[in-house]
This record gives structure tokens, C-alpha cells and sequence, in this order.
């Protein structure tokens, strides 16, 4: 008599849950990617050739509004040109050599410019005003 087992033993695996997570990771990359901004505001950035190598620590961004007033953000909060200064010093807090990264729409008048620059300079930061290559 030749009795047979007939339950044999798979040595294949599913690839199923394996790509659904696969699948699930590069969603979430790619959702988290686009809500990563590294400039609060749009704009239209002067051109130049030169670059620097000097890894900012803090960002300003400037931005006319065409109505008389011009939005000013640190990093990605938004503030009064009078809290300027107290949100560059909380940015830069506790760095030896902090940079500042200068980021200038084409139409804001130099002025506005300058208040920066005043800043850097009283606070002794360096300076990196922000280009577009050409």
C-alpha cells in the first residue's frame, strides 16, 4: 500500500505585501517632498554667475506687494518688519559663525534691502544675497 502525504510544503512567498508597502513608501516620499518649501514666499530672484559654498543657517525672504507694504519671512514664518530682527537671533541662536541667506524679489526697493544688511551688520552675521543662475 503507498500512502501519500498530500500536503507539500510551499517554498514560494507572496511579493503582494511586499510591493504594498513599496507602494505605500514611495507615496509618502512623495507626499512629504512636496510640502517641503524652502522659501515661504514666490519670487523673482536677480540673476547672476557666481555661487557661494557657504551653507545658510537662516533664510529672509523679502516680497513687494505692490500696495505700499512688502511680507517679510524667516524660514517659513511670516512677520512685521519691526520682529525681524528677534526672529533672525532665534534662527542663528547658539552658532559661531552664522550665515544668513538674503532672498530678494526683483521689484522690492534696496531700502528694504539695506534694513537687512543693517541687521546682519549690527548682529555680526554673514550675508548671502540669493540668485537665480543666469
Amino acid at each position: 500500500m503507498a500512502i501519500q502525504t498530500r500536503n507539500k510544503v510551499s517554498a514560494e512567498f507572496s511579493m503582494s505585501s511586499m510591493t504594498d508597502i513599496v507602494f505605500l513608501l514611495l507615496i509618502f516620499f512623495m507626499v512629504t517632498s512636496t510640502l517641503i518649501a524652502p522659501n515661504a514666499l514666490k519670487l523673482l530672484l536677480p540673476s547672476s554667475n557666481s555661487q557661494t559654498q557657504a551653507n545658510p543657517i537662516a533664510s529672509v525672504s523679502i516680497k513687494d506687494n505692490f500696495d505700499g507694504t512688502f511680507s517679510f519671512a524667516v524660514g517659513t514664518m511670516f512677520c512685521a518688519e519691526s520682529d525681524l530682527e528677534t526672529l533672525i537671533k532665534k534662527e542663528v541662536a547658539g552658532q559661531t559663525e552664522p550665515y544668513v541667506s538674503l532672498h530678494v524679489d526683483k521689484t522690492v526697493p534696496m531700502e528694504q534691502v539695506v534694513k537687512v544688511m543693517n541687521i546682519a551688520k549690527n548682529n555680526e552675521y554673514k550675508l548671502i544675497l540669493a540668485t537665480q543662475p543666469e
